[in-house]
C-alpha cells in the first residue's frame, strides 16, 4: 500500500500537525525516539507531522483504519445536520404559511 503526501497549501491543516510531540508516556517516548531516530530533525524536535509521515511510510494499514474511520464518522455527522436542517427548514416553512389570528378572526 503506497501513501502518496502532497504538498498543496491548500490543504494544510491547523497548527497540530507542526506540534512538538513530548514523550509524556511509554508509548510516546518510545515513538518520539523511534521517529526521531529515523528523521534526524535538526533541531531535534519530532513533531506530529513527522509522525505521520512515518507511520503512513512503515504502517499504512494502521493510518487507513484511522483515516476511515474518521470519515464514516464524518459523513454521519454530515447527515445528521442535513436531516436537521430539513426538520428546521420545514418548521420555518409551516411557520411563515400559517394564517396569523387576526386573518383567522374574521
Amino acid at each position: 500500500m503506497e501513501v502518496e503526501f502532497t504538498d498543496n497549501k491548500e490543504l494544510e491543516s491547523g497548527e497540530t500537525i507542526k506540534e512538538k510531540v513530548e514523550a509524556d508516556t511509554e508509548m510516546k517516548s518510545w515513538l518520539v525516539n523511534y521517529v526521531g531516530e529515523k528523521t534526524q530533525p535538526e533541531n531535534g524536535d519530532v513533531t506530529v507531522e513527522m509522525i505521520v509521515e512515518t507511520m503512513a511510510t512503515e504502517f499504512p494499514e494502521f493510518l487507513m483504519a484511522v483515516a476511515e474511520e474518521n470519515w464514516v464518522r464524518g459523513y454521519h455527522q454530515a447527515l445528521e445536520d442535513v436531516t436537521e436542517g430539513e426538520r428546521i427548514a420545514r418548521e420555518a416553512s409551516t411557520e411563515t404559511s400559517e394564517p396569523s389570528e387576526t386573518e383567522t378572526s374574521d
